[in-house]
């Protein structure tokens, strides 16, 4: 199969925390915040990739999308809403939930991941907002045929993976992860039930643990230390 290589680009609290408001620190959490965004800048990428909820929250601003009856059905089809565009922000929305005020955010073309379910009001919604999407899967994204298409439609060699825990979770579980580069922060969280950087939903079949192999260690400002390591399969 021909797909991206995937870099999972995370920073984490040193029991694995994600969410960055339980901190409580709003200065301290844009110090890290900056962090991120600069050794993300480190890697030569073509997309990143966000689930619908860190989408919603941090770069679609709650836009509710503006449902019209589709002219007629759709069918279930990748749309290419800009061919010229390389560079994407990959939305993994499998209800089709997400609204948009343009078919870009940070100056990428927006991809949304789907599944076959979604509507075609949506789908309608999405083609005049030119946002480009595809179809992984009837009811549950399969990632693997995801990552295929991007690979396949799009210009599209290196993504970044951001996602919450369950997206990142499910990439890993899936083996779908190639490389992961981690700002582990001086902050003990301790909050239960908290996000953490890998979680697998309970409705798919957990794989064995993955191993991973350090690449790089570098200690930063503020006591940050930036971990780099690449994928390897478990033994047999």
């Amino acid at each position: 199969m021909k797909r991206p290589y995937v870099i999972c680009h995370m920073m984490s609290s040193v029991d694995g925390k994600i969410l960055s408001a339980n901190w409580r620190d709003a200065e301290l959490t844009r110090t890290f915040a900056g962090y991120f965004e600069q050794y993300h800048d480190t890697f030569t990428s073509q997309a990143w990739m966000c689930g619908r909820i860190t989408m919603e929250r941090d770069f679609s601003g709650g836009v509710q999308p503006e449902l019209l009856p589709a002219p007629q059905p759709i069918a279930r089809e990748p749309f290419i809403g800009d061919a010229q565009a390389r560079s994407f922000a990959i939305a993994v929305d499998a209800h089709g939930k997400l609204g948009w005020d343009a078919n870009t955010t940070g100056g990428d073309h927006i991809i949304e991941v789907l599944t076959e379910q979604v509507s075609d009001a949506y789908l309608h919604y999405l083609q005049r907002r030119r946002i480009s999407y595809l179809f992984a899967g009837a009811t549950e994204i399969d990632f693997a045929a995801a990552l295929e298409q991007l690979a396949a439609l799009f210009p599209i060699q290196t993504l970044m993976l951001e996602g919450g825990g369950h997206l990142n979770g499910s990439l890993l579980n899936a083996g779908l992860i190639d490389e992961l580069s981690l700002l582990l922060l001086p902050i003990a969280d301790g909050t239960p039930r908290s996000p953490t950087t890998f979680e697998v939903s309970e409705y798919l079949r957990k794989g064995p643990a993955t191993r991973l192999h350090l690449t790089q260690v570098q200690p930063l400002d503020h006591d940050v230390v930036w971990l780099k390591y690449r994928f390897r399969p478990a033994a047999a």
